[in-house]
């Protein structure tokens, strides 16, 4: 069965650090690039950050440069996000998606006139919410 698992979401305050982590089976792991998207309440799902699951290059929105860090262990067939000095915007539901094309993944997290193209990517998970405090 295909299946992304995201795991990791929680409560945390203002300029705190979590790590969400996102499982594979079913597929190629190395062949897909897997990303992480998220959506807040009232606002349209956008990208954060994708890799190759072999690793590599990582892409990052704006938003999130500097401030967040993907991760590949294919060993393990996981990617995780490592996000730090948090801030109350960055609450939302984290999703883990996987697409064949990292190209394709890769401009809809950076080109912000595309990101409605996420509905386009292959392999969604169920989500993980992230509340930051104030």
């Amino acid at each position: 069965e295909v299946q992304l698992v995201e795991s990791g979401g929680g409560l945390v305050q203002a300029g705190g650090s979590l790590t969400l982590s996102c499982a594979a089976s079913g597929f190629t792991f190395d062949d897909y690039a897997i990303g992480w998207f998220r959506q807040a309440p009232g606002k349209e799902r956008e990208g954060v950050a994708c890799i190759r699951g072999s690793g590599g290059r990582a892409y990052y929105a704006e938003s999130v440069k500097g401030r967040f860090t993907i991760s590949s262990d294919h060993a393990k067939n996981t990617v995780y996000l490592q996000m730090d000095n948090l801030k109350p915007e960055d609450t939302a539901v984290y999703y883990c998606a996987a697409d064949p094309s990292l190209p394709d993944m890769a401009t809809i997290i950076e080109a912000v006139h595309l990101a409605s193209h996420y509905k386009y990517l292959e392999i969604w998970g169920q989500g993980t919410l992230v509340t930051v405090s104030s």
